[in-house]
């Protein structure tokens, strides 16, 4: 037998530990299938002390992380501490400067730094992989990277985080409110104490910009996305998109369109028959619509410790193996400067609600107001009153009672909806800002 790739791991949290259990559980089976055995000669961590509930025995321990990526004694450096810039970044340019390999699952330093990152790859002949970076352990990047080379790529999509879509299906199955089950996910560990990076549609941001690069050929482009969160979703949002026969999710969608590449994070409403409305709790799931091939689907689970300890093995076995690609796919000379599409030029149907105040001729204005912009409005509906007595009407002054009207649009575009809302709150016929969800047919 050859001799083994030897590793050195810098972070040892859920997934470093996840890693080193899998290495004990597994070794033997990968060194049968590649021939040579995969060591751990160092490890970089936090504390020493922390049970990790793996052993350590025979492993050296390397406080700085930045040394252990240039140490003598490893092959591969594996960047698990997390973080856009910092210690993680350093590390792993000092790595790739020692023409070490490099495998990391650190999705935001790839989103901020990929494209430099992978031209000192490739200026020192070694890879830099990140399968663990999306979607846990569905094996997605190497769809793309290998198994989808002979197609163009249209359009990619899908739930990126499980915090948000464990969330939602739990406001959808058990009619609770958005706060009381972002409480329940911090408790079980889906949520951080500080959530606003899941819930605000960064996280899913960060990944969604990778996968694009991918996809198109082009720059990674974090800074080029339309981002909105899951924050004002409630249950009368749930509640209406079931009737009219969708569920809501927190979708990432890149594609091609004529004007440019669209990159958006987004609330959506997906026809309840559609294969990912059905998709639930932390499970994460990646549609691809690609020429030749034609759509595809990837679902499973999108973190925790065994899915990404195995995305991160699997990005090692084909360095063990002697399989180095480009990171991006092709050489990053070859990468295309990112071209956003126009902004507000997004075409689909919408749904839309607002608290509007329920009194003669609200409803005609505000059917008024679509018209002008050329809303076409497939349908129409005002609730019953909510029954809650508001103190001031916007300018009329007054009371009055609210009342919920859902409305559904034809196919319309971005900027038209939004300057007939805005015409609307500022009319003084709502209550508080329009909901608007874009409704995809998928």
């Amino acid at each position: 037998m050859t001799e083994p790739l030897k590793l050195g791991i810098a972070g040892l949290g859920t997934v470093g530990a996840g890693l080193l259990h899998l290495l004990e559980v597994h070794n033997a089976r990968v060194a049968d299938h590649l021939g040579r055995p995969v060591k751990v000669m160092a490890v970089s961590a936090r504390t020493r002390q922390k049970d990790r509930g793996v052993s350590l025995a025979g492993v050296r321990w390397v406080d700085d992380p930045v040394k252990l990526a240039t140490d003598p004694a490893i092959d591969l450096f594996v960047e698990l501490i997390g973080g856009e810039d910092g210690v993680a970044k350093k590390a792993v340019e000092a790595a790739l400067g020692a023409k070490k390999h490099v495998v990391t699952a650190n999705k935001a330093l790839l989103a901020k730094h990929g494209f430099e990152l992978a031209k000192l790859a490739e200026k020192n002949g070694v890879a830099l992989n990140f399968e663990a970076a999306v979607a846990g352990g569905i094996p997605v990047i190497k769809t793309m990277r290998e198994a989808l080379v002979g197609n163009q790529v249209k359009r990619v999509y899908g739930i990126l985080n499980g915090t948000c879509n464990y969330i939602l299906t739990k406001m959808q199955d058990e009619k609770r409110s958005f706060a009381d089950v972002l409480k329940e996910a911090q408790a079980k560990g889906y949520a951080e104490a500080d959530p606003t990076f899941d819930v605000g549609g960064f996280d899913t941001a960060h990944k969604l910009s990778l996968l694009a690069a991918l996809a198109f050929n082009t720059k990674i482009a974090a800074d080029q996305i339309h981002i909105e969160g899951i924050q004002s979703i409630n249950q009368l949002d749930i509640e209406a998109a079931n009737e009219l026969g969708y569920r809501i999710k927190l979708l990432g969608v890149a594609q091609m369109t004529d004007s440019g590449i669209e990159q958006r994070v987004h609330p959506t409403l997906v026809p309840k028959d559609s294969a990912i409305a059905g998709v639930s709790g932390v499970t994460n799931a990646v549609a691809i619509d690609a020429d030749f091939a034609g759509s595809l689907m990837l679902v499973g689970p999108g973190a925790g410790a065994k899915a990404t300890a195995s995305a991160v093995m699997s990005d090692i076995v084909d360095i063990a193996a002697g399989f180095v690609l480009h990171p991006f796919g092709v050489v990053t000379s070859k990468l295309k400067p990112f071209k956003r599409a126009k902004l507000g030029q997004h075409t689909g149907a919408y749904y839309l609600r607002l608290a509007a105040y329920d009194r003669p001729g609200v409803m005609a204005a505000i059917t008024r107001r679509m018209a002008e912009r050329e809303v076409s409005l497939e349908s129409i509906v005002q609730r019953r009153p909510r029954g809650t007595t508001i103190g001031q009407m916007g300018s009329n002054g007054g009371q009055g009672l609210l009342a919920n009207v859902v409305i559904v649009t034809h196919d319309t575009t971005e900027e038209s909806i939004r300057k007939a809302l805005d015409a609307i709150e500022a009319d003084g016929k709502v209550a508080e800002k329009p909901q608007m969800i874009r409704i995809e047919q998928l």
